[in-house]
């Protein structure tokens, strides 16, 4: 796995060759127990990485395009595995909880739901107070900047726009951490705020 811009945060990748863009799976180091966002299927090394790092306690999964190998993780690591509230009828795996708009899981991580994706309440995360982390919504097919996913895929685009727009409300954030696409690092709040003149 590679180190992103915090101690705590490491991620992993699968090349897509649909869109010629990275898919990301993303640990997050805590005390409390770690957490993975979205996770990817693990090469050996990898796999040894993360159980070095003491494996993981809880999957947090964006949607249900976002499954990916979520419960093979589970079933190495014992982690729980949450999804959005707004899917539960219908998602693909079972879930322990299913997570709503507004949740404050932890003292350092808030939940968000997004409205006019492909999926109904799509999740948002805030670790922190200042990394956010993405599934498919809000996404980076050019370093450095970010985008939307294509107009044909929205369900609602001015739906979508007002969900992008609360989220780049929230002052304290510094990277952008998408499932698909470039991460963001530094000058979350200014790349934010490019993406919401590119759509408006």
């Amino acid at each position: 796995m590679k180190q992103l811009h915090k101690d705590s945060l490491y991620c992993w990748t699968q090349f897509d060759e649909t869109r010629n863009i990275d898919f990301h799976s993303y640990l997050w180091l805590r005390e409390e127990g770690n957490i993975v966002f979205d996770p990817l299927p693990l090469s050996a090394h990898d796999t040894q990485h993360l159980m070095s790092l003491g494996g993981a306690s809880l999957i947090l999964i964006s949607n249900s395009d976002h499954v990916r190998d979520a419960e093979a993780l589970a079933q190495l690591t014992g982690a729980e595995i949450w999804g959005p509230a707004s899917e539960q009828n219908n998602f693909p795996i079972l879930c322990a909880r299913w997570l709503g708009d507004n949740e404050k899981l932890f003292r350092d991580l808030d939940v968000y739901t997004l409205s006019g994706s492909k999926t109904e309440g799509e999740l948002a995360f805030v670790l922190d107070g200042d990394t956010l982390v993405t599934g498919d919504l809000i996404r980076a097919h050019k370093g450095g900047s970010l985008c939307l996913l294509p107009d044909a895929k929205l369900k609602n685009k001015a739906a979508a726009i007002e969900s992008v727009s609360r989220l780049a409300s929230i002052s304290t954030l510094q990277a952008v951490l998408p499932g698909d696409g470039w991460p963001v690092f530094r000058d979350a709040g200014k790349v934010l705020s490019e993406l919401m003149l590119a759509i408006a």
